[in-house]
């Protein structure tokens, strides 16, 4: 499968700012041509790559006033290298974190998914259940809403669906992650997250949305909730989003069998 990725992010800096953009597939792939830009007010400005946790690769760059456009463009060649984990990973992604507050909804995963003992039906039965409980509304939550408020609204979209997936997960003991993707098939068109969960000792794709197949997503960014995988961080200054347009595409957009273990590659 190859697949085309692309980003465009327009930004009013009214400050001069230090930006963090996480749209670049992740090392994992290989890439017949890949390219970003970024220009202030039509002039070039210079970044650099820093290569953070589970091959994301942040484009960072420093920016005076003015309308900022940044672009990147990719061709995923084939399949990506399987994600791994180690034994501190597995920690990490066991415990409770900023948006997904696993502490909290345990009593919750414990008593909605008692008696479920293989590991492959317990996966299915969570995001069937986040998938089922929540209405996908565009503009419903804020950026500040975990998984606990996701719970009580019974909307949201993509980012919410996943935090409530891993914090269920990391509740029943399994670990689990939030990932940052491209997806092909996608409608309408946005930077997508998914859940994943460490089962039969590999990282398996979480998307109660069910609005993209999992096996067309192509990694961006990984980590523990969206502190770690958001599209843009203004790590200083002020810097307002005017416009993100994003596509993805596949020579082959498969069916998606939600009771089949899949994992990102």
């Amino acid at each position: 499968m190859n697949r085309d990725v692309t980003s465009r992010i327009v930004l009013d800096v009214t400050e001069p700012a230090d930006l963090i953009f996480a749209i670049a597939a992740a090392d994992q792939y290989e890439t017949s041509w890949e390219s970003f830009t970024a220009a202030l007010d039509g002039e070039s400005v210079d970044w650099h790559v820093v290569s953070d946790a589970h091959g994301t690769r942040l484009h960072r760059l420093t920016s005076g006033t003015g309308h900022l456009v940044v672009e990147y463009a990719a061709r995923i060649d084939g399949e990506g290298a399987i994600a791994t984990a180690s034994e501190a990973d597995l920690l990490v992604y066991t415990r409770p974190s900023r948006y997904a507050e696993s502490d909290a909804l345990a009593p919750t995963a414990s008593g909605e998914f008692a008696g479920i003992r293989d590991p492959a039906e317990l996966l299915h039965s969570v995001s069937s259940w986040v998938g089922t409980r929540l209405r996908y509304v565009s503009g419903s939550s804020l950026p500040t809403d975990g998984a606990t408020r996701t719970l009580l609204a019974r909307q949201g979209v993509c980012r919410d669906y996943a935090h409530l997936c891993v914090a269920l997960l990391r509740g029943l003991g399994i670990p689990a992650r939030s990932v940052a993707v491209y997806a092909p098939g996608l409608y309408p068109m946005d930077f997508h997250a998914v859940a994943e969960a460490w089962i039969d000792d590999a990282w398996r794709a979480v998307d109660a949305t069910t609005l993209a197949p999992r096996s067309s997503l192509v990694r961006i960014a990984t980590g523990r909730d969206a502190a770690d995988t958001a599209f843009l961080t203004v790590a200083s200054g002020r810097a307002d989003l005017v416009q993100v347009e994003v596509s993805a595409t596949a020579d082959v957009l498969p069916d998606d069998d939600v009771t089949q273990l899949v994992s990102i590659w």
